[in-house]
């Protein structure tokens, strides 16, 4: 069912806007519209929530509250078009995305994807929108302000848009040398792959040879590369896993088992390499951000 509720926490969580800000728009400019139920609990509509969205997008973009308050609806829709003209689309795209996502709505999605992609490559959208929008989910999720279904739909529609621009690029491009070799995957039990995907998308862009091997492998399985190639980049996302009290071994496990010889590399992102205590092997090295790896490949 399409969340068409939200309580002015849920709007604060949304939009950015806190919600002592929302309580004085609506007291002294009537921007929004509360119902209330029965014990007198604001609650807010869908059209609540985009009208919200797209105050918030004038705003960011010099326009006073009090001026944005004289708008009808039809107005407010011609204002954001002429803005969105002159501007980077980044803030709008944004709220698209969020209401895409809200409403379970694929198609305003690739709307907002199509009109990103005129002024923008591949690489800035997934940078520049793209990423701080998964940053934007996490925080909506842990605040139960969206449901995992809409996580699940809004990232599935964001991976089917990195694998077609992979897929472009194995179309076009025969690869006959390459600068090296990279192996993308993730630890066991860890499933979120958008970030490896992404940078599988780079290392082809990038004609490097790139092997990914996707959701939850065995760390013994990497042992499967070692007499075929002399010198593998393994590359691996840890998100959720493994656990914290899990990461120093598996990284010694690493430098033992897959590595003894210290000819390849591991290279790490992921919220989970902050709990790492130890001492990094020689050959491991963890990234704060998909930009900084891309900017070493």
């Amino acid at each position: 069912m399409v969340k068409s509720v939200f309580s002015i926490k849920d709007l604060e969580n949304l939009s950015g806007i806190k919600a002592h800000t929302l309580r004085i728009w609506e007291k002294r400019y009537d921007l929004l519209q509360p119902q209330r139920t029965d014990t007198n609990i604001r609650y807010y509509n869908l059209v609540s929530l985009q009208k919200l969205l797209n105050i918030k997008y004038l705003n960011q973009n010099g326009y006073k509250i009090s001026k944005i308050a004289k708008l009808s609806q039809v107005e407010l829709a011609e204002k954001i078009n002429e803005v969105s003209r002159n501007d980077l689309p980044h803030s709008l795209a944004l709220a698209d995305f969020k209401m895409a996502m809200i409403n379970f709505d694929a198609n305003h999605f690739h709307e907002t994807h199509k009109r990103l992609s005129e002024n923008l490559d591949f690489s800035q959208i997934f940078m520049d929108v793209f990423i701080p929008f998964l940053n934007e989910l996490g925080l909506l999720w842990q605040t139960d302000s969206v449901r995992p279904s809409h996580e699940h739909f809004i990232t599935g529609l964001i991976k089917q848009i990195i694998l077609s621009n992979i897929q472009e690029i194995h179309a076009q491009q025969k690869l006959t040398t390459h600068k090296g070799v990279f192996v993308l995957y993730l630890p066991e039990n860890e499933i979120h792959d958008i970030g490896i995907t992404y940078l599988y998308y780079e290392l082809l862009k990038n004609n490097y040879k790139t092997i990914y091997l996707g959701q939850s492998l065995p760390l013994e399985s990497l042992k499967d590369f070692d007499d075929i190639y002399d010198e593998i980049t393994f590359v691996s996302y840890f998100t959720v896993k493994p656990d914290p009290e899990e990461l120093d071994n598996y990284l010694l496990q690493f430098d033992s088992q897959i590595n003894p010889n210290q000819k390849h590399k591991l290279w790490l992102l992921g919220r989970q390499t902050n709990y790492i205590t130890g001492k990094l092997p020689v050959q491991v090295q963890k990234f704060d951000s998909i930009q900084s790896l891309v900017d070493k490949i």
